[in-house]
């Protein structure tokens, strides 16, 4: 599929909260720690899933849409979820059809038929940038299958019943007799403002706008090696897990990293802001200075490696001068 896209955003997009995976708790006696020192009362994901009566990508897709109410984990371990959140779904009116029902995601086949059009023209209002995919993967023949929420699609059709039948309007016509195409755009857009919504850490949020952009243009913006290093350690992931196949994956890099140039320019300036931000907090890490008991306990920095200088065997010098010498002169 072509994934050249241009920026827009659908009235029905939503916001998320955070993301996390973990094992299935053991049981706690009341009143105790947990085993690995979390809080008490609180769930692995894993185990809040089973309770919800959710698959675990459907509970995973409801905590980034901030349907459901995290937790940190101990000691940066994942999120987890407090006892009175699982409860308090469990009491709402419609559980748990209504709270599958938000996290339900479709393709263009039956998205197209739960707001009764065709799917060619679903694609054509999904190219043109009217619905934003939530998710993406590839099937057999590596070509991207996207996906959409379809609490979304519902509500659009009700906002926008001219949409759905007669002509397309010229502006869309346009668009797409030139071959654009805002789903992979509109996709990482959403995806990004996902991760930026989920910390409020400056370096944190740096790194994620860092990982739509390629290592080219990071070391643009980003010219301190050790910074482009932390950023690396702080990256989150855009996708879950990545095709096994060389092709898959380089289908994948491509949907991950922004091609267009507005959408590059606008990636630079965001990064470049965000780490105004980040190093007015604190400096990224760099090598740790070593002690000198000599300076009085002072840190002192370490000094750089210099590269070992190659020197010649001893008399290779004296041969090659003796050489020359009963050579005679030239010429």
């Amino acid at each position: 599929m072509t994934v050249n896209e241009a920026s827009t955003r659908s009235p029905s997009t939503r916001s998320l909260a955070s993301h996390g995976s973990s094992a299935p708790d053991a049981p706690q006696s009341p009143g105790s720690p947990a085993a690995d020192g979390s809080a008490v009362g609180s769930l692995a994901l894993g185990r809040a899933a089973q309770e919800l009566d959710l698959k675990r990508g459907e509970l995973d897709l409801a905590v980034q849409l901030g349907h459901i109410r995290t937790t940190p984990g101990a000691s940066g371990g994942p999120p987890r979820i407090d006892r009175q959140e699982v409860d308090r779904l469990c009491r709402a009116e419609g559980f748990p059809d209504a709270l599958r029902e938000r996290v339900r995601t479709v393709g263009t086949v039956e998205g197209a038929r739960r707001i009764a059009i065709s799917p060619a023209r679903f694609t054509r209002l999904a190219r043109t940038g009217h619905f934003i995919p939530i998710r993406f993967y590839l099937n057999r023949y590596r070509a991207v299958v996207w996906l959409y929420l379809a609490e979304e699609l519902s509500e659009f059709a009700l906002a926008h019943p001219t949409l759905l039948s007669g002509r397309t309007p010229p502006a869309l016509r346009t668009m797409l007799d030139t071959g654009q195409d805002r789903r992979a755009r509109n996709w990482r857009g959403r995806r990004l403002g996902l991760l930026l919504r989920r910390t409020e850490d400056a370096w944190e949020r740096a790194a994620a706008i860092a990982s739509v952009l390629d290592p080219v243009t990071v070391a643009e913006v980003v010219p301190d090696p050790y910074e482009r290093s932390h950023l690396r350690v702080l990256r989150p992931e855009l996708v879950p897990g990545r095709p096994e196949s060389q092709a898959g994956r380089e289908v994948v890099e491509r949907l991950l990293l922004a091609d267009h140039p507005d959408e590059i320019l606008w990636h630079r300036v965001s990064l470049a802001q965000a780490l105004r931000e980040a190093r007015d907090l604190r400096p990224a890490p760099r090598p740790a200075a070593k002690t000198d008991a000599e300076c009085g306990g002072e840190a002192v920095p370490r000094r750089p490696r210099l590269m070992p200088v190659r020197r010649s065997p001893p008399g290779r010098g004296l041969l090659r001068r003796l050489r020359i010498r009963r050579a005679g002169p030239v010429g």
